[in-house]
Parts: structure tokens; sequence; C-alpha cells
């Protein structure tokens, strides 16, 4: 792992530090192959609203700066996960923002590149026990720091032997995975869980979205409700780092896996963009 603070190579972190304290701050997970940090634009765009949001100070360019001295580092091509955090840095006891810049950290995880990009299957995926709460509103859909939930909700996913789960909050409706965004067929229509009260909104979720409008293929976000579950057909996960992981069982019950398969194929979510660093 090699660790960059506003652009200088970092080994530590001040024990003042907000994020630590108090999780005061966002983050963003990219995946890097081959030099490309795939759906940059995406993932800058989430950081800049996070941001305004949380009114967290700072030049985001730093982060580009940043990744061109780990490129310059570096002999050979760049694989793996790059995670950029933006701390509102050291401050005095109390919840009262410091006076000055936030500051940009930059992690890079290296990895062996995957030979292709294709969807995964899951073979057992269930509907977790523990729920969700309600966002405040000036917070919803933000990356932010503070991921207790999903802590505590990989807990009990692992504890059952899963990798990923279905979960709802404590109006029992479906909100997302455990680390990813989720959609389902339900009666032949596409639906992907209305985020407007929780929830991450994830860059690859907006990817997916974005390109099946481009092709006319209907996808409704909405609510949808435990007691509608057992009409879902197809369910699929994404993120950042996995463009689609298919669900083959639900709760013990057989799903279709060849719509979501088909679905990837046309939406060609084995080719995804981003920032060159080798330009």
């Amino acid at each position: 792992m090699i660790c960059y603070k506003n652009g200088e190579i970092q080994r530590s972190i001040a024990v003042q530090d907000r994020a630590f304290h108090y999780g005061d701050g966002c983050f963003t997970t990219a995946k890097v192959v081959h030099d490309q940090v795939q759906l940059w634009s995406k993932h800058l765009k989430r950081l800049q609203s996070a941001c305004e949001k949380l009114k967290l100070s700072c030049d985001l360019a730093v982060i580009q700066q940043s990744l061109k001295q780990l490129k310059a580092t570096q002999a050979e091509a760049l694989n793996g996960s790059l995670k950029i955090v933006i701390s509102r840095g050291e401050g005095q006891r109390g919840y009262a923002f410091p006076d000055h810049a936030a500051d940009i950290w930059l992690f890079f995880y290296p990895s062996t590149i995957e030979q292709g990009v294709c969807e995964s299957i899951i073979d057992q995926v269930e509907l977790l026990d523990l729920r969700m709460g309600l966002t405040m509103p000036e917070l919803v859909g933000i990356k932010s720091l503070n991921r207790l939930e999903q802590v505590m909700l990989k807990q009990e996913a692992s504890s059952k032997g899963l990798t990923e789960a279905l979960v709802a909050d404590v109006n029992d409706s479906i909100v997302e995975g455990i680390s990813s965004n989720c959609f389902m067929r339900v009666n032949n229509r596409w639906i992907s869980p209305n985020l407007g009260y929780n929830g991450v909104h994830g860059v690859m979720r907006a990817e997916i979205l974005a390109r099946m409008q481009q092709l006319d293929i209907a996808c409704f976000e909405e609510t949808i409700t435990i007691a509608q579950l057992s009409q879902v057909d197809v369910l699929f996960f994404c993120n950042a780092l996995h463009p689609m992981q298919i669900a083959a069982h639900f709760n013990g019950r057989k799903l279709c896996t060849e719509p979501a398969q088909t679905l990837f194929k046309q939406l060609q979510l084995n080719q995804i963009d981003g920032l060159w660093l080798n330009q």
C-alpha cells in the first residue's frame, strides 16, 4: 500500500485528525486497470458533491497531482484499487469545524491485473436481519467516513457465510447490498431501489442507469418492500470494483441469471472508461 497526504508520501496519521475522532469526511474507491482510473469523472463528481454538502474546503486538483507522482514512481503499469479519503483534518476537542482546508489522502493498493472483466456469480444471497436507519436529508447518498452500519452488516453476513446480502431499512424498504448497490427484475421490470432516504449513490449504479437509458432499456428507481421480494426473479449487485455480481439463489430460492448476463453484454460493462495516467 502506498499513501499520499496532500501530495506527499505519508506513513502515519495525526492523533487529532477528525477522520479518526468523528468520521468527519468522505471517500471513494476506484478501480485502476493498466494506468486507467475507471469511472474517474463520476468519482470526482461524487467527491465534489460530498465536499459541498459537508462543507469541506479543499482543492481536488491535488488528487491528480498525487496520481501523477504515484505513476512516476512505478516502472510498470498501475493495476489495483485506489481509495481517496477527504478528512476535515486536525482539530481541537469538540464538534466545531477547524478553520483550515481539508486534507486529501490517497491510498493505492496494487494487485495483479484481472484477465478481462466479466460478470460473476454469487451462489447464495439472503436478506439480513439488521436494518439500516434513515439518514439526515442533507447527508443522503454521501459516502461518508461513518460506515458503522456497513461494518455491522458485514459481520452478520460473515457469520452466515455470505459474501453479499440484501439490506432493508427500518421501514422495510430494500436499500442496497452491504458494499454494493443492487438491481432486480420484478414482473419483467428492471428496478433499482429508491435511495431518497439512505444508501450510497454509487458510481457504477449511476453508470449502469445511464447506459440503460442510452439503450432505451427501462429501469425504474422506486421503493421495493420486503413483501415484494418473493416476486424478484433476477438480482445483481454492482460497485466500482465489480460491475455486476449476479445472485444465483436468494433465501434458498433459485433465481434466473441469464437476463443479467445478457444485460451485462448489452451494456458492455466489460468496457469502462476513465482517467489515463500515462498521458
